[in-house]
Parts: structure tokens; sequence; C-alpha cells
């Protein structure tokens, strides 16, 4: 069974992934600038989950512990994030980015975007560390959904990588989280699409006052 660190794991998103996968009885390391902070999210699971497979160390640790790297932190903290773990992202990881460039980054609305000279914050993310395998996946998911631990996540995950295999064995870790679709979103540059599937949810949960949030969900797929 491969590793999977999570890179920002303190947050509601990153925690509400590392908990899922938890639940799902997968090991976990949970990552942190401030590796304090990490060892106090592996309190929070383990007061759930008391027998979970759960480390708390600093990202570059957590990096060189994984197999998976899942990349969960605010876009405005992406690029220095990956400098400072490019190091340990050697050519056999994966990076799967969950960021997604929303314009408060820059000082504008969650129901916006910016977009990357790249094209996506994933090809941003692929041409810092371009001898690594990066996947988009998980940008579109509600934090709010995952920490609700009591209900399943009806969701369809968008999975995006220029490598097939990168992208199908993250399509079948997503599958690892009862109620959750992996599905095959082509290549990477189809997260330029994906990513701004969020500022678009995000407007329509502030019209129609949905809490928790809303999902995707593709009907009439059903060979997956």
């Amino acid at each position: 069974m491969k590793s999977i660190s999570i890179i920002g794991g303190t947050g509601n998103q990153g925690l509400g992934l590392a908990m899922r996968f938890v639940k799902a009885g997968l090991p976990i390391v949970i990552g942190s600038r401030d590796d304090t902070k990490a060892r106090i999210a592996v309190d929070e699971i383990k007061e759930k989950f008391p027998n979970a497979q759960v480390e708390g160390v600093d990202n570059t640790t957590a990096v060189e512990m994984g197999d998976i790297i899942i990349l969960s932190v605010p876009y405005k903290f992406m690029v220095d994030t990956i400098k400072s773990i490019k190091g340990a992202l050697t050519e056999d990881k994966i990076l799967v980015s969950l960021c997604v460039p929303l314009a408060i980054a820059v000082g504008g609305k969650a129901t916006e975007m910016v977009r990357p000279w790249e094209g996506s914050a994933a090809e941003q993310a692929q041409s810092i560390v371009p001898n690594v395998k990066v996947v988009g996946a998980f940008q579109n998911i509600c934090a709010a959904r995952l920490m609700d631990l009591e209900n399943t996540v009806e969701d369809d995950v968008l999975v995006c990588s220029n490598d097939k295999d990168a992208r199908q064995e993250i399509m079948d870790l997503v599958k690892m989280i009862d109620g959750l679709r992996g599905i095959n979103g082509g290549t990477l540059c189809n997260c330029r699409i994906t990513e701004s599937l969020t500022p678009l949810i995000i407007g329509l949960n502030i019209r129609y006052k949905v809490t928790k949030g809303l999902g995707i969900r593709f009907t009439y797929l059903y060979d997956i």
C-alpha cells in the first residue's frame, strides 16, 4: 500500500481528506510548516479514530515519507510551498494539487478566479517540478462535506494528469472515500476547467444558502 502525505493537512480540506482516508483504513502523514500544528491535527483525528495510523511532521519530512503527496494549501502559498519541498519531490512520487487560484489570493472575491500564466494552478505546479507526476484532483469538494463524517460525500472528483498511470492511481484512491467517484478528466490542461468550477460552486452555495456546500455528480455515467 502506498503511503499518503497531506501537505496543509491542518486546514479544513486537508484535515477532512485525512479523516476520510483514515476512516477507509489508510495510513496518513500530516505535513505542516509547523510540526506542532501537524501533531495537533493528529490528536484531532485520533479523538475520532483512536486506532488511526497517522503521524504529524514538518512538510519536508512528510514528502520524504509519502508516495502520494496531496497539496492542500491556499493558492497564495502554493508556489512557495512547492519550492520548499521541491528537493524531496523525487520522480517516483505523485503530487496531487487541490489548489484553486481564487481571486482572494490577490484581494479579490472567492467567487472569482485569477488565471496563472501556465493556465491553471496544477499546470503551474507542474512547471515548478517538471520531473514529478502532477495530478489535479479534489478541487471541487467542500471541506464541510468532508468533515461531516456521519454522512457520505456524494460527489464526483475529476482527476486530470498528463501521466495516465498516475491519473488512474488517484482515481482509484478517490474511490476509497465512501460516496466519491474518480472520473477520468483527461490531461492536466483540463484543470483550467475543473478549477474554475470551484468559484462557481462557491457562488451557488452563497445564493442558495447551502451551508455544507454543493457537489458535482455526472449523470448516466455507470461504467467506472
